[in-house]
């Protein structure tokens, strides 16, 4: 954890960073980030090789690892920047098929027959919580489509996986450790209180 900002901190301070940055809320997350030019929103490439903004931010995880790579090195990592292959805007096609592929622009939670399909896909399992978004969103990320086939039996996998809340989702994560206290908000709010403090500390 050495050769950035966090290099100022001793490992016990380093470690309690890291495990603290997960209070923070993501207005909190962004206004770091405005500062110090760590990106934040999803981008993507276009079919003449130019590059757009989207009015999608990176989920909070993404968010939180774009800071603790400034915080190790000082450098801002590059954006989240979806390759134009994996890009579509147009309506989902009515009559979907298994083999249709989902592309980003065209995941709708409210679509009942992509909804539909994938719960047939998964045997009446599928649930299209946080899990299914962020699915979705690594593999654009690594540049494929997948085929509704794809992503449903990567869902299913995902999801006898995810046995426990990721750390960012601070509330749920305490809560299932027995953590969360009725006076949990205020715990929050004091933790974060702290994390910028010391983040204004130890960065220009």
């Amino acid at each position: 954890m050495a050769g950035g900002p966090i290099a100022k901190l001793s490992r016990k301070e380093q470690q309690e960073l890291w495990d603290d940055l997960n209070y923070l809320n993501t207005g909190e997350i962004k206004s770091f980030c405005k500062q110090h030019s760590i990106p934040y929103r999803i981008a993507i490439e276009t079919r003449d090789g130019g590059r757009r903004s989207t009015s999608h931010d990176d989920r909070k995880g993404v968010m939180l690892d774009n800071v603790r790579h400034f915080l190790k090195t000082g450098v801002a990592p590059a954006e989240t920047r979806f390759p134009a292959d994996v890009v579509c805007f147009d309506p989902l096609p009515q009559n979907l098929t298994a083999g249709d592929r989902l592309f980003y622009g065209q995941y709708d939670k409210a679509n009942r027959a992509m909804v539909a399909l994938l719960k047939d896909l998964t045997d009446g399992q599928f649930k299209n919580g946080a899990v299914a978004r962020i699915l979705a969103r690594d593999f654009w990320n690594s540049g494929q489509a997948p085929t509704f086939q794809e992503y449903a039996s990567a869902w299913l996998r995902s999801s006898n996986e995810h046995t426990r809340p990721n750390p960012e989702w601070a509330f749920l994560s305490d809560r299932s450790a027995k953590r969360a206290s009725l006076d949990w908000k205020k715990l929050r709010a004091a933790k974060a209180t702290e994390v910028l403090k010391l983040l204004r500390s130890i960065t220009p």
